[in-house]
């Protein structure tokens, strides 16, 4: 089978090759394996989230869709508890409810463009931060 030329092949990471990042909210911590780049338009902002004991973060919307899979922890989300195992989807646009964990735990993340709003996922100032904001300093309507 012969490939077009616009045929791209797969790009490879192992989670060793990045540090964990300060994410927005408090108590996160990020690995986004990959994220969206000018020279790559289609990649998602893809990886884990590392949840400490006790963190949260308050309701929010956002423009772009996702996927959530709980690896490790328990989370308070609304007023339903999800467990290891349980995958959520989130649509263009969307609402996150308020989070919360006691145990802790860990997410494997997937946001990508929406496809009905046309926006993207934002990683620079979000999954990177070099310092987090207060949780009633950050935007919520984004």
């Amino acid at each position: 089978m012969t490939s077009k030329t616009a045929d791209q092949p797969c790009h490879a990471i192992h989670i060793d090759e990045r540090p964990w990042e300060t994410l927005r909210w408090p108590g996160q911590w990020s690995k986004m394996l990959f994220h969206p780049q000018p020279e790559r338009p289609t990649e998602p902002n893809a990886g884990l989230v590392r949840y400490d004991p006790g963190s949260h973060h308050p309701w929010h919307r956002h423009d772009f869709a996702q996927v959530w899979y709980i690896l490790e922890g328990e989370f308070t989300i609304g007023d339903r508890v999800y467990r290891p195992g349980t995958m959520m989807f989130y649509p263009d646009p969307h609402f996150e409810e308020p989070l919360r964990t006691d145990t802790g735990g860990l997410m494997l993340f997937v946001q990508y463009q929406g496809p009905t709003t046309g926006e993207r996922p934002i990683y620079d100032g979000r999954f990177n931060m070099t310092e987090r904001k207060k949780v009633e300093e950050e935007r919520i309507d984004v």
